[in-house]
C-alpha cells in the first residue's frame, strides 16, 4: 500500500511543478484591427505544448462565445476581449501583461 502513497505524492509534486511553470509564463494582451476594422484580441507568450495552447484556446472562445484560431503559438479571439481575458488567464495561473 506504500507504494499507492509514493506514487500520489510524485503525482501530486508533478502537478504542482505544472502550476508553478505557468505562472512563470508572463502572457501580453493586445487587440489588432483587421479586414473591415474587426478588432482580434491576440494572447502572446505561451511556452507550451501546441495542444495545451488549443485547449486555453477553446476554453477562452467557450467561455466567450466567440470564435478564434491559435497561429504560431499565440490564441487569437476574434472582437475586443481585452476586459475579459486577463482574469480568466489569471484563473489559470497565468501572469499576464496588459
Amino acid at each position: 500500500m506504500s507504494g499507492d502513497d509514493e506514487l500520489e505524492d510524485l503525482l501530486e509534486e508533478l502537478d504542482s511543478q505544472g502550476d508553478l511553470e505557468t505562472s512563470q509564463q508572463v502572457l501580453s494582451i493586445r487587440t489588432e484591427s483587421r479586414r473591415y476594422d474587426k478588432p482580434v484580441t491576440i494572447i502572446d507568450g505561451f511556452d507550451l505544448e501546441q495542444s495545451e495552447v488549443k485547449s486555453i484556446a477553446s476554453d477562452l472562445k467557450s467561455s466567450m462565445g466567440t470564435g478564434g484560431t491559435v497561429d504560431e503559438g499565440r490564441i487569437e479571439l476574434q472582437g475586443d476581449h481585452r476586459d475579459r481575458v486577463p482574469e480568466l488567464l489569471r484563473d489559470r495561473g497565468f501572469d499576464v501583461r496588459e
